[in-house]
């Protein structure tokens, strides 16, 4: 399986990129001649492409989800991380929420498409090293998600595991952003596998580990205490983490 890895590695990896590349132009002109909107579906025709390219080192990504998504609301996305590839999957699957990221500010420059996306599409890019401005893009970014009725991306681990095993969650991100969206909505999720692509490593990459993502029941935001959100949120996404 490894040798083989070596093989189709390169050739993933190539694909992936190469739709990043051609993606860039495109968004730019869809937001400078077209708008937000139509920007927007770029975006996600991007992420189905990417996600598609996954078949190539045998790991699809699939959603599991039984539930309505709440639309034209504010809905705050949280999810464990596991790898890169956690973030077409969310990306496509929910693209009617018109999915925000909060991001490391490092991710906004040298990254075609993405980083475009990040500084342009809404995303709150955040500076770990310094409080204050995390705290008042934070602001900014929940303040965007209500006016506008988007999806917030989140991951309370703060980096990805590379073994699967989740992280303590940090709540301070999540605390923000409810505060400005209290008739808005938490949809947990939960990513396994994700993590088996890098499993040795940068490369070759890791070949047959399908992904999934499954959506849990959306709960309302000022339905519960913030503790007692915030600990039913990530109680709910570890239950359902597999380690094998």
């Amino acid at each position: 399986m490894k040798i083989l890895s070596y093989i189709l590695s390169p050739i993933f990896v190539l694909v992936f990129f190469l739709f990043l590349l051609i993606f860039h132009p495109l968004q730019w002109l869809s937001l400078n001649l077209f708008g937000p909107k139509v920007h927007a579906k770029v975006v996600a025709a991007l992420n189905f492409f990417l996600v598609q390219s996954m078949v190539i080192i045998g790991a699809p990504i699939r959603l599991v989800n039984k539930y309505n998504i709440p639309e034209n609301t504010a809905v705050i996305f949280v999810a464990n991380h596991q790898s890169t590839f956690d973030i077409p999957g969310i990306n496509w699957y929910f693209r009617k929420q018109f999915p925000k990221f909060v991001a490391k500010i490092e991710l906004g420059k040298g990254i075609p498409s993405v980083s475009y996306n990040l500084r342009h599409g809404g995303a709150a890019l955040i500076n770990r090293k310094d409080p204050k401005q995390a705290i008042t893009e934070l602001v900014k970014f929940s303040k965007r998600l209500n006016e506008n009725k988007w999806g917030a991306i989140i991951f309370p681990e703060g980096t990805r595991s590379r073994n699967g095993k989740p992280k303590k969650f940090a709540t301070n991100g999540l605390k923000i952003i409810t505060k400005y969206n209290k008739e808005g909505y938490i949809v947990p999720l939960t990513i396994n596998n994700s993590w088996k692509v890098f499993k040795y490593g940068k490369f070759p990459l890791g070949l047959g580990s399908p992904i999934t993502i499954t959506a849990h029941e959306p709960i309302k935001v000022n339905s519960l205490p913030f503790d007692e959100l915030c600990a039913k949120t990530e109680n709910v996404i570890k239950e359902h983490i597999k380690l094998d």
